[in-house]
């Protein structure tokens, strides 16, 4: 029946005036005076021994009473408020105005007493007229409240949700995104996450017990198919509790922290929906999310110059924000890629304006260009994460790969030493370890060249405390939401109702978000002290198959029903799942438990110099299999895998046989 009436209300023309805008204070101003006028008039239905003097004088201390009343409404700026969004301030504000007013006329009530001996008004006629006042001003600002409130839920046809939690915070919320403006969402429930609460209502909404058996009771008793969860939550949603809700295809929302929320141009109200945010994938790692608290990095980094390459790439954009972050004095950043390079000038103009940033469009190839940059601005840190990283297409592509991951790195190493860097990261993948492809083996080849360079210096220096660059590697796994990666390509597969394409149904993979990623590279380069190759810890690996179903589960959509999963086959170079370490290889612990160090094979550096650049003539020369068949032998571990390069294993393993 309430429902009925509201919506009736609703179409209204002087709702939908109203609803357009803020309420002018003028006409708050002037319902407030004809509530106090009518009040006031409680005045005459007293008997004559209340009042002194004639009926005159009664009708004088009417307009008295009025007029007190409208000026202690103005001087508490009681009328100034937007009645379709009181809070308990606003309130306040008419209680202190009544009372305010009532005090003076009490004053001067018992002034005119000291002169006649008897109050101008008495105490319970000034009583109730504030008392019935006090009432009628609250109830009409609450009543109109709560009556915007729900017919505003009408009108735009909000979709249902329920917040996760029954906390004060929660219950506050969701009053404050039922109460929005042109907001998106209608809370109908609080979900307790104490199964044993024994509290039904809170603060007018509905709370009910989370159990993993009722999930989908509870979503259909309130019609609901969202839940909406505060960004303190986000951590339980990561240890699994998300998967109580994907596989009944509930809609995971996040509302971001409350400091964030902004205020609506036009009504200066909070604008929450804006900031509720479908959960990501990304957002649900099984583990808690990995962060660097090393205060050693700032220190490091703040006022130095640094030089990243493959800045405008996922990998490199990120660490160039960190650095930013982190203070630096001058940022140089160095990619082949013209418009993602512009993009990211854009970006960090508008993020840190007051960061020393300086671009340089270079192929890492191009050993002039490169060394313009070291004689220009004598980086004290370079973070090397320009690479070729697509397996098929480096399959593909070989001898740019070798190029670019191999001679490229090999410049920038080189260059690092003549021009005195402090630090040299490096960034590399898990494919370099027993690597299958051409893009792992080309990594592998530049770790060795950057370890061995390292060890030769040092052995140089001799027991001599003489400062020499320090070389370090990072090793990881796949970053989730990376260029290539297959999350933003199974969303886009999504969204154009699919199919969703995976290469094999046991295909796993490491999986880390990029701001972890990035912030463990710093904190190795700034804990490492040369020739050290460190590992993350990349979690549980993730299924890929399972990453798609949820991935579809979280869109709200049913696999292999709404969106089909297709099997298309293992690409060139591509391998079921990858690894951190070689088998021969051991691990040695550091001061943050994610990271490990790698104790690997320790090459010459002359054979290892000697060979790659016999590798890079080949690839110059584009004789493929050749420089392949160098490859393999500089990395015997390189087995190709759904490759053509697996012939060259089959002759080696003759060669060998007839050796």
């Amino acid at each position: 029946m309430t429902r009925r009436i509201i919506e009736q209300i609703s179409t209204l023309r002087a709702f939908k005036l109203f609803q357009k805008g803020p309420t002018p204070r003028w006409i708050i101003f002037s319902i407030d005076t004809a509530i106090i006028a009518l009040v006031a008039s409680l005045l005459f239905i007293f008997p004559p021994e209340y009042f002194a003097g004639s009926p005159a004088l009664r009708q004088l201390c009417y307009v008295l009473v009025v007029l007190i009343y409208a000026m202690t409404n103005i001087a508490t700026g009681c009328y100034r408020c937007i009645v379709r969004f009181s809070v308990p301030y606003d309130l306040f504000k008419v209680f202190w105005c009544v009372v305010l007013a009532s005090l003076i006329i009490g004053m001067i009530s018992g002034v005119y007493s000291v002169f006649t001996h008897k109050l101008l008004i008495g105490v319970i006629p000034v009583i109730l007229v504030a008392g019935v006042t006090l009432s009628l001003m609250m109830s009409l600002r609450i009543i109109v409240k709560y009556l915007f409130s729900e017919i505003t839920t009408v009108i735009e046809r909000r979709e249902p949700v329920i917040l996760l939690g029954s906390s004060i915070n929660s219950a506050a919320l969701a009053n404050t995104l039922k109460e929005e403006v042109e907001g998106h969402y209608r809370p109908v429930a609080l979900l307790s996450l104490n199964e044993n609460n024994k509290i039904r209502t809170l603060n007018g909404m509905p709370v009910e017990n989370f159990s993993p058996d009722r999930v989908q009771e509870i979503f259909e008793k309130y019609d609901a198919s969202t839940l909406v969860v505060l960004k303190t939550h986000m951590e339980l949603m990561r240890s699994g509790f998300a998967d109580n809700f994907i596989p009944h295809r509930i809609k995971l929302m996040v509302l971001n922290q409350i400091e964030e929320v902004d205020l609506d141009a036009s009504t200066q109200a909070p604008n929450y929906s804006a900031h509720v945010n479908a959960i990501k994938i990304e957002d649900l790692l099984s583990r808690p999310v990995i962060k660097s608290k090393n205060p050693q990095i700032r220190s490091q980094i703040k006022g130095s110059t640094v030089l990243i390459t493959g800045a405008a790439g996922s990998i490199g954009s990120e660490i160039v924000r960190q650095v930013a972050e982190f203070e630096a004095g001058c940022i140089v950043l160095l990619d082949q890629a013209e418009t993602p390079m512009h993009d990211m000038q854009l970006q960090m103009q508008e993020l840190y304006p007051d960061i020393h940033i300086e671009l340089y469009v270079a192929d890492v190839t191009n050993h002039d260009r490169l060394e313009h940059v070291f004689r220009t601005f004598r980086p004290q840190f370079v973070y090397h994460a320009a690479a070729y990283k697509h397996v098929p297409m480096m399959e593909r592509n070989p001898t740019e790969a070798l190029l670019t991951n191999v001679m490229g790195t090999r410049n920038l190493a080189d260059l690092a030493l003549q021009y005195g860097v402090k630090k040299f990261v490096m960034v590399s993948t898990d494919k370099a370890v027993n690597p299958t492809n051409i893009m792992g083996a080309t990594k592998r080849i530049a770790e060795i060249y950057v370890q061995s360079l390292f060890l030769r210096t040092q052995a140089q220096a001799g027991r001599e405390e003489a400062e020499i660059p320090q070389f370090i590697t990072t090793r990881f796994g796949n970053v989730l939401g990376s260029n290539g990666s297959v999350i933003p390509l199974f969303r886009r597969q999504i969204e154009q109702g699919g199919p969703v394409t995976l290469t094999h149904r046991d295909i796993i993979r490491y999986f880390m978000t990029i701001q972890e990623a990035c912030s463990l590279v710093l904190e190795a380069g700034c804990m490492g002290h040369g020739g050290e190759i460190f590992l993350f810890d990349m979690g549980q690996p993730v299924k890929i198959y399972d990453l798609a179903r949820r991935m579809i589960l979280l869109a709200g959509l049913k696999p292999d029903v709404d969106i089909k999963i297709i099997e298309t086959g293992l690409r060139p170079g591509e391998k079921l799942y990858e690894e951190l370490l070689n088998d021969k290889e051991k691990t040695i612990p550091t001061p943050n438990d994610k990271i490990m160090i790698a104790k690997v094979r320790q090459y010459n550096f002359d054979a290892v110099n000697a060979h790659i650049s016999e590798i890079i003539r080949l690839a110059r020369e584009n004789k493929v299999h050749d420089m392949v068949m160098a490859m393999k032998s500089l990395v015997p571990e390189f087995i190709s895998r759904n490759s053509v390069f697996e012939q060259i294993d089959k002759e080696l393993t003759t060669s060998d046989k007839q050796g």
